[in-house]
């Protein structure tokens, strides 16, 4: 789960991070208002899921109150394209009205989880304020990294050092030190995935703060954090992948392409989207149903993939051991008796109670596109994608 910026930097705050004075505001008149509170020039930065706002007239800076008002006024309600939102962009309904800030130097410090090692890693670079993808892909050598051992914990030591890397010396050293272990505890403590400060800046009296924040939240960890569960924000989200986990469905991920993927267990839906992929396809959507025997969580899965106007083809890939194969071929049935599919349907069943399964489908007269294995599934899926109409 994400939240908006201010939210995170209103969470890192309390672990001590320094962030630049400022309020949230939901009209240009609320924004004025906070300009005037804080007395001097202020950055209108639109609230969304996304980076790239800046590019994308998202932020906008104020020398007043009135100014404030009118940058407000363009920014609230504008649906903001990034290199992030897809060209659908999204709705502002939030701006952050908060003080200018001098800067003279921008840095970056961010932690995640490495699943290489299994433990997490601080990372931090003097090069701030760009994304972190360049940076790693054209100079890695500039991000310097740094594992953590939950047992142990965040040492001293290894803020210095962090700090001393991104370039924090003198008087600058401790209070770099201290930030990164704020971000650290923040990450630990809150079950998060990514903690990120891109930039930090050192302003050109002294200080550091946090000049953006992005904090990311694991979900299945949100039942420890009823305040942070309640910061989230739906109309920020995929409405499919929101409609996926109010249905009960075990975990869906909308992609780009344009076949439809119904598996049980996510070692299996992976190998499937790597088949689509090898037979020159696209996969549009991760999706694990799960082992529950249970139709109506198929039911589900096809009527989240038939709103999907991208869909041109489903493929279901069952390998049912706890899963009863007999129990999918009655949900494929039933979503076919409740909704117009609209789009071919391959299926690659196997398993327990297969036999009955397939006396189930032939019953119901479908018409399925059969196959035996994995890799003749995905390129009758990829035929069928191509061929159809919708």
């Amino acid at each position: 789960m994400k939240v908006h910026e201010h939210q995170a930097k209103e969470l890192l705050a309390r672990y001590g991070v320094p962030v630049p004075r400022g309020r949230v505001a939901g009209t240009a008149a609320e924004a004025a208002e906070v300009a005037r509170e804080l007395g001097a020039p202020v950055a209108v930065k639109a609230q969304i899921h996304a980076g790239g706002r800046g590019k994308g007239g998202g932020i906008k800076l104020a020398h007043n109150p009135e100014e404030a008002r009118d940058a407000a006024s363009r920014i609230i309600g504008m649906r903001l394209v990034t290199h992030q939102t897809g060209p659908e962009g999204r709705l502002v309904k939030r701006v952050l009205v908060e003080e200018q800030l001098q800067v003279e130097r921008e840095l970056y410090f961010g932690i995640v989880i490495d699943n290489s090692i299994g433990l997490p890693l601080v990372m931090a670079s003097a090069d701030g304020g760009v994304e972190i993808e360049e940076v790693a892909a054209k100079t890695p050598e500039r991000i310097h990294k740094t594992p953590v051992d939950p047992t142990v914990g965040f040492q001293p030591f290894q803020g210095r050092q962090l700090a001393l890397a991104a370039g924090l010396t003198g008087d600058l050293m401790r209070p770099g030190a201290a930030l990164i272990a704020g971000l650290y505890r923040a990450f630990a403590e809150n079950d998060c995935s990514l903690a990120e400060i891109n930039p930090l800046v050192v302003t050109k009296d002294g200080r550091l703060l946090a000049a953006d924040a992005k904090l990311t939240f694991d979900d299945n960890a949100l039942y420890r954090h009823e305040d942070i569960a309640a910061l989230r924000d739906r109309d920020e989200e995929d409405p499919l992948e929101v409609e996926a986990q109010e249905s009960g469905i075990g975990n869906y991920v909308k992609l780009t392409g344009n076949i439809g993927c119904v598996v049980n267990g996510a070692g299996l839906a992976m190998a499937t989207m790597d088949a689509i992929k090898l037979a020159g396809g696209e996969p549009a959507n991760f999706l694990d149903i799960g082992t529950v025997n249970d139709p109506s969580r198929v039911v589900a899965s096809f009527r989240i993939l038939a709103e999907d106007p991208n869909v041109k083809a489903i493929l279901i890939n069952i390998f049912g051991g706890m899963a009863r194969v007999d129990v999918i071929a009655q949900g494929i049935i039933e979503a076919h008796e409740q909704m117009a599919v609209g789009v071919p349907v391959v299926a690659r069943l196997v398993g327990t109670n297969v036999e009955e399964a397939e006396r189930l489908l032939k019953e119901s007269g479908l018409p399925l596109i059969r196959a035996a294995d994995l890799g003749e599934a995905a390129q009758k899926a990829v035929a069928a994608a191509g061929a159809a109409v919708r």
